[in-house]
């Protein structure tokens, strides 16, 4: 139990490492102006989305259903916290999908969007770890 635990831990850290990249890969293309920077940011763009936030994402995703599973599921339906932390893990797996629909715009030249945007952007998943996190610690209501 407590390997599964660590290794939703390990997951879920490199998950948002991803997610706190990508989007400031995206403020740095938003703002080059030359082809071969655009082809630089569009290669680890794509890298870091397929080959660690995804992975990432897939991973924490089974390790966390995997210890709700070990633990009993049919003893959380009680628990408001929890309800909250996967609401929120639902959200965060819709940014998560946003972007990579970002990541195609970018691929295709299609960027819609000034750094100054993408700059916001990146601050998102900030809420989303500190919420996720204070409410697996504290576990209020």
């Amino acid at each position: 139990m407590l390997w599964i635990k660590a290794l939703h831990l390990i997951f879920m850290v490199t998950w948002f490492a991803g997610l706190f990249y990508l989007p400031r890969l995206f403020v740095y293309h938003a703002m080059s102006d030359d082809r071969t920077s655009h082809e630089r940011f569009k290669i680890m763009e794509r890298k870091l989305f397929f080959g660690i936030m995804t992975p990432g994402a897939i991973l924490t995703l089974i390790f966390g259903f995997w210890t709700l599973f070990l633990n009993g599921w049919d003893n959380y339906p009680e628990y408001l916290w929890l309800q909250l932390k996967l609401g929120l893990i639902l959200l965060l797996v819709v940014y998560h999908i946003y972007c990579g629909k970002l990541l195609l715009d970018f691929k295709h030249d299609r960027n819609q969007h000034e750094h100054t945007w993408y700059r916001w952007f990146n601050e998102i998943p900030v809420f989303f770890l500190v919420t996720i996190v204070i409410l697996a610690v504290l576990r209020p209501f």
